[in-house]
């Protein structure tokens, strides 16, 4: 049902009449110093591939690489715990998997999971007129950046921390029953690239309102100095063509809406009727945002239209409170 023509998070294959298998594999290499953090960032961000089809994990297998010779085993099962735990969370046991010595560890999760046929969420259905809600703030790869160079204080490491390990299970059973054309998490293409890709599957285009974009705190310092992941500068550039900035945009806004994510939120393109029951059922549920970023429209093809109007105010704010 679902391959590689869309560029979509997972894999679907129909197994009857009723149900879909939907089937991802990812792992990343740490972006925490403490190992069972790590582990649990990572399930998480394996996890979500399966809610951002519609789907249901039904169950896991781990994926390792670990320089044996380099750290202690101790360090590994923390990491392996801290992934069992997650996926604990979500309702799954990992039932196995498979590992090799690196001198780099990576650790992820190959993840199984089920779909009703009728019911699997794409990237590639959103409609004219249809509304974009994004359900975690932007920032991640931003200030895991800032953690690498001890330049992030205590509670916003923690805060990152836990955004980045919250599953996106809460998020996507809100979705039940509502009338959603297309679903995505925003991941390593920032929140700019995983859009780009819902419109070019869609053959739509995008406006987006950077002032209801919700960002964690202490990101637009950061980015105003420099301090952000290579991966915000190259999908800046793979986008070129695909976004239209307002003149003298911030270079600021550019990167944050650019900036790689791990773990990040899901974005929803929802018919605008049913956007008062899902913004219900998200203020009732556990997700650490649920902001109506902007719509889906009909002109220019694959292109987003970016409006900082009151944008310039609220990034200078965030300045000077830092």
């Amino acid at each position: 049902m679902v391959g590689t023509s869309t560029a979509d998070d997972a894999a679907a294959y129909r197994i009857d009449g009723q149900r879909a298998l939907i089937q991802t594999v990812d792992f990343i290499t740490p972006i925490v110093d403490d190992p069972y953090d790590f582990g649990r960032i990572a399930a998480a961000n394996s996890i979500s591939d399966v809610y951002a089809m519609g789907g249901r994990p039904l169950f896991a297998l781990n994926i390792v690489c670990f320089p044996t010779k380099k750290l202690p085993l101790d360090v590994l099962g923390k990491i392996l715990k801290g992934g069992c735990d997650k996926a604990r969370e979500a309702g799954i046991e990992i039932i196995g998997g498979h590992s090799v010595d690196d001198e780099e560890p990576k650790y992820g999760l190959v993840v199984t999971g089920m779909a009703r046929a009728d019911r699997v969420l794409t990237n590639a259905g959103a409609r004219p007129g249809d509304i974009l809600v994004l359900t975690k703030p932007l920032g991640s790869g931003i200030l895991t950046t800032a953690l690498k160079k001890g330049l992030l204080a205590n509670v916003t490491k923690n805060k990152i921390i836990d955004v980045m390990a919250t599953l996106n299970r809460a998020a996507a059973e809100a979705l039940d029953g509502l009338e959603v054309h297309a679903l995505t998490d925003v991941t390593g293409f920032g929140l700019l690239g995983h859009l780009v890709e819902m419109l070019t599957g869609s053959r739509v285009a995008a406006r987006i309102r950077t002032a209801d974009v919700p960002v964690l705190e202490e990101v637009w310092p950061l980015a105003r100095d420099g301090v952000y992941p290579g991966g915000a500068q190259r999908n800046l550039d793979r986008l070129d063509r695909s976004v239209h900035w307002p003149d003298a945009t911030p270079e600021e806004i550019k990167i944050v809406l650019a900036d790689p994510q791990t773990s990040g939120g899901l974005l929803i393109a929802i018919a605008p009727h049913e956007l008062d029951r899902l913004m219900d059922r998200l203020s009732g549920a556990e997700v650490p945002a649920a902001a109506v970023i902007g719509e889906i429209t009909s002109q220019q093809p694959h292109v987003v239209q970016v409006d900082n109007s009151s944008m310039k105010g609220l990034v200078d704010d965030a300045t000077e409170d830092c």
